[in-house]
């Protein structure tokens, strides 16, 4: 097997690449970790020639433009085109080389933002996303539908998973433009050092369900190699198992041993009030997995933005 890694370089990518390095990988399996300096996966030419240049027979596609709910707000055209291209391409590309089996990584931003909970795989086409972040929900849905016409027009094995939040070493730190925990975790860094009250954006009400990203790099591993069916997956930790945005800055706060104020500026927006997935299909296959507790990871979490602090918060 040649796994071809797109978005290698990203959260995810890094993550399945220390779960493959440190013993997951297996003997007849070459991983090749590519990044948007390998080639600009918008280009449809640039990713047939990385395709052709690699001869890969297995595809984890995590290439995306990602961003938090504010970059979201400001540009969900940019979200829907660029997504948009890079999917195409990269299953196209794949479908044309012969690959035997994509597995490629959708969002719970997906879901209709009118539904009930907890939401599951069957939900994902039952209306529109939330406003904030349409371009890149649809984008995303939209390899759901080319997975399913890959695989009734040309019998292709192209699947997709679905994770909750993910977070972990080699998160976009960005306060501005990075997701809600890495975003808190960099404010805490500076709010420690200034001594000021920590801010956090909203009223610290809204709930989600984080999953460490060397978790879902495992569950990646189990998907690659033993999920056979074209409908998605859900990858999470389970409903009871949701934090308040307020408990997670606690527990950021507790492990970067900040002892100062939080504060909610709730001028800020909250985006959805909760996306509660259930995680009930991934248990009828996996019922023994092992998550990593919640306060564990995000103290390895910020251990590793402490040790890296100059790279990190680019």
């Amino acid at each position: 097997k040649r796994i071809l890694v797109t978005g290698g370089t990203g959260l995810v990518g890094r993550a399945i690449e220390k779960v493959v390095a440190d013993g997951e990988g297996q003997p007849d399996e070459e991983w090749i970790f590519v990044s948007s300096r390998d080639a600009d996966l918008t280009s449809s030419s640039e990713t047939k020639a990385l395709f052709e240049r690699h001869k890969p027979t297995h595809v984890i596609h995590l290439a995306a433009m990602v961003g938090g709910l504010f970059k979201n707000i400001r540009s969900n055209l940019d979200f829907w085109r660029t997504n948009i291209h890079i999917n195409d391409n990269v299953l196209h590309s794949a479908h044309e080389s012969g690959v035997q089996k994509v597995v490629s990584c959708l969002s719970t931003c997906i879901f209709p933002d009118k539904t009930t909970y907890p939401i599951d795989e069957t939900m994902i086409h039952n209306g529109p996303p939330h406003s904030s972040n349409f371009g890149y929900s649809y984008a995303k849905r939209m390899i759901d539908v080319q997975n399913r016409g890959y695989s009734e027009q040309h019998g292709r094995r192209f699947t997709a998973v679905i994770p909750t939040n993910v977070f972990g070493p080699h998160d976009n730190f960005n306060i501005e433009d990075g997701h809600v925990l890495p975003g808190l975790i960099h404010k805490v860094y500076l709010a420690k050092q200034s001594g000021s009250a920590l801010t956090v954006w909203g009223t610290g009400k809204p709930r989600r369900q984080f999953i460490y990203s060397l978790d879902l790099a495992r569950l990646f591993l189990w998907v690659l190699r033993e999920y056979d069916e074209v409908e998605p997956i859900i990858l999470s930790v389970g409903e009871e198992d949701e934090v308040s945005i307020q408990e997670a800055a606690e527990a950021i706060a507790e492990a970067m041993e900040f002892r100062g104020e939080l504060v909610f500026d709730t001028t800020k927006s909250d985006g959805q009030f909760k996306k509660t997935a259930s995680n009930a299909k991934l248990r009828r296959y996996l019922p023994g997995f092992q998550f990593t507790p919640f306060r564990k990871a995000v103290k390895e979490t910020c251990a590793w933005f402490n040790a890296n602090y100059a790279n990190a918060r680019k």
